[in-house]
């Protein structure tokens, strides 16, 4: 995205990082389906922080891929090591607890807030962890998400399993309760857009809201119109790519990626994928 495109500086965009899926290990030197995890989280990480346009980095979850507290360490240590000094949202996937994100992102730059404001924007973060690798948004949570919604900022919802299909082995263990979820958002027209982790490969799916719906008693051209389509991003892992040939877990010959979002004031939200 080449930011001299934009209209004017009044327009200058929030820059947001998404990197999902790190996957990693106790040893520095563990192996996912033969690839360097650590080595491919600290490439990730050195990019963005080259990136002075970056105002801040949203961790989609699954941290881990040995459930040891060591890996969580690893990851707060190649952040510093890498001169990460932006905020750091981030939310737990199916493979992470919580309860450790929450001890180790305890300091900067990792932030526990679930909504970041903006005169203009809100970034909400949605949690979608659930007692099996499947993905579940409580009642609670999407209530939560509903209040804290404010009508006059356009919205960009983040979450770690995704809520529309992809096509491959990952959709056994996407988000169950898809129909709840969409329900709970059907509502509101300033949502400008989905993001997730979990698929490990960069998509992006459209969701149509509601229908067009005619009002009793007046004529077709003042009926409500058809809310406009919902787009899912999907985010690259940094860890492996998945192969969507295989009926489970294998990896493509691809290096590690994340994606870039662009906010405008004007509600234009625009997207890159960034492959190393």
């Amino acid at each position: 995205m080449n930011l001299t495109e934009t209209d004017s500086p009044e327009n200058k965009p929030i820059v947001l990082a998404q990197i999902s899926d790190s996957h990693l290990f106790s040893s520095v030197n563990g192996l996912h389906h033969g690839h360097n995890v650590l080595a491919n989280l600290r490439k990730v990480l050195l990019s963005i922080c080259h990136n002075r346009q970056i105002d801040y980095v949203i961790f989609t979850g699954d941290l881990t891929q040995d459930h040891s507290e060591q890996s969580y360490q690893n990851f707060v240590d190649l952040v510093h090591e890498c001169g990460i000094a932006v905020p750091i949202y981030y939310l737990a996937g199916n493979h992470d607890e919580p309860e450790l994100l929450a001890q180790y992102f305890s300091a900067a730059p990792f932030t526990s807030d679930t909504t970041i404001d903006h005169p203009h924007w809100q970034i909400q973060l949605l949690d979608s962890k659930s007692a099996t690798p499947a993905g579940y948004v409580a009642e609670q949570a999407l209530v939560k998400l509903q209040k804290a919604i404010k009508a006059d900022k356009h919205q960009l919802v983040m979450m770690h399993h995704h809520p529309i299909d992809v096509g491959y082995f990952i959709d056994k263990y996407g988000l169950q309760n898809k129909s709840a979820f969409w329900q709970a958002i059907d509502d509101f027209d300033n949502i400008k857009a989905i993001a997730c982790g979990h698929v490990h490969s960069a998509m992006q799916l459209t969701k149509q809201g509601k229908q067009a719906v005619k009002t009793v008693h007046l004529a077709p051209e003042k009926s409500t119109p058809a809310k406009a389509p919902v787009t899912l991003y999907t985010c690259p892992a940094t860890s492996i790519q998945f192969d969507p040939s295989v009926d489970g877990v294998a990896a493509l010959a691809k290096g590690p990626g994340y994606r870039i979002f662009y906010l405008y004031r004007n509600g234009q939200l625009d997207s890159d994928v960034i492959n190393l």
